[in-house]
């Protein structure tokens, strides 16, 4: 845990991100209902402190404790400084999940049981892509295959999925894949 806790802060040092919220969150928050969120792999907390303004109380989740030192102090998020390797997600526990630009297989499993009944979850993250395309890493662990973040959540009602090119924070070119989905 050590050395990813040192390497993910020493990312965040040298290449600090933006705080504006992902679009993708934005633009699809109207589907969940105010209450218990989780931001897993919150960063500095960009999408934390949104949902926290919005009026939900957030678990906000990450290794790196230089990140989680700029989410801000408030009533309303706990900031969770843990290994995501080792983490669980409790069972219908939260209203809504946000997980954006990473992938933990782990946590994948256990998401549709954190939710509670008409609990909604938010995931976008990178997809294996070839030719002109950055990739965050090299190990596959860590990316997508296509069509696979829709089959994991078979059994949510799905409000949107895409895969799709776009541009990330640091205007490179990315292939990301996107799920809005419902527990029914």
């Amino acid at each position: 845990m050590k050395e990813d806790k040192q390497r993910w802060n020493e990312r965040y040092l040298d290449n600090p991100m933006p705080q504006s919220v992902s679009p993708f969150v934005e633009k699809y928050i109207e589907h969940a209902k105010i209450g218990q969120a989780i931001d897993i792999a919150c960063g500095t907390g960009r999408n934390t402190h949104y949902l926290a303004d919005l009026g939900f109380i957030v678990d906000a989740v990450d290794i790196s404790d230089y990140a989680l030192e700029r989410v801000r102090d408030s009533s309303t998020i706990k900031k969770i400084d843990t290994d995501l390797d080792k983490y669980n997600l409790t069972p219908n526990r939260y209203d809504l999940i946000v997980n954006v630009n990473y992938l933990n297989r782990r946590l994948v499993s256990q998401m549709k049981e954190a939710l509670k009944g008409g609990g909604v979850l938010m995931f976008e993250t990178f997809i294996v892509a070839h030719g002109d395309f950055h990739l965050p890493t090299t190990n596959l662990d860590y990316l997508l295959r296509k069509n696979e973040l829709l089959h994991s959540f078979i059994g949510l009602d799905v409000i949107y999925y895409e895969e799709r090119v776009d541009t990330n924070l640091r205007g490179e070119r990315i292939k990301v894949a996107s799920i809005v989905a419902k527990k029914v």
